[in-house]
Order: structure tokens, then sequence, then C-alpha cells
């Protein structure tokens, strides 16, 4: 069921449209610097279950973001955001990354 956010958005044509730019070339050695994708079209779609807990979690951080933080957001950009810095924390920490000790407690 889509969230309200998403029933009640404008349907107009915005006066400014975020589009990214085309990729540039990279050098032979450069790394592409890593990041959430924000709000841009994404091709590719994962399918995640969740207990109708979680899912209540996840709706409260949302709207604590709005309504405390002004930060309008989704459900996919918060979940895109959080695994982000879950997985640039396992990149930098590595065994000693939440998420390591998170599923050996599993």
């Amino acid at each position: 069921m889509p969230a309200a956010d998403d029933l009640f958005r404008p349907t107009g044509e915005p006066t400014v449209r975020a589009v990214p730019d085309p990729p540039a070339e990279l050098a032979p050695d450069a790394v592409p610097q890593k990041g959430p994708s924000g709000r841009v079209r994404h091709d590719e779609k994962i399918t995640v279950y969740v207990t109708s807990a979680e899912l209540m979690e996840l709706e409260k951080a949302r709207l604590t973001l709005r309504g405390e933080h002004g930060l309008v957001v989704d459900r996919g950009r918060l979940v895109r955001e959080a695994l982000h810095l879950v997985l640039g924390e396992l990149e930098a920490e590595g065994e000693s990354s939440a998420l390591v000790r998170r599923l050996r407690e599993s």
C-alpha cells in the first residue's frame, strides 16, 4: 500500500527538476565516489520482507524525520540511506563494525 506522501504528491510539472549528470569518463585508476543515490530514477529493485513491527519502526522513523527535522523522505530513500551508512561502516571498520557484530549474534 502506498504511503500518504505518494498518494498526495503534486501531479503538475515541477518548476525545477533534478536530473543527474551523465557519468563522466573515469580514468583507469579513478574510483567512483560511493554514496546513497538520493532522488533519482532507480533501475534495479529488490524485495525485502519485514515484520509488522519493523515496518512500524520504519514509518515512525520517517514521520520523525518529517515532523522533527523537516525532511520529507519516502521509505525507499530512508532504507537506501541506512544501507549506505551500514555498508560504509562495514568497509571502514570491518570485523568491529556493528553489522558484523549483530550478524554474529544471530
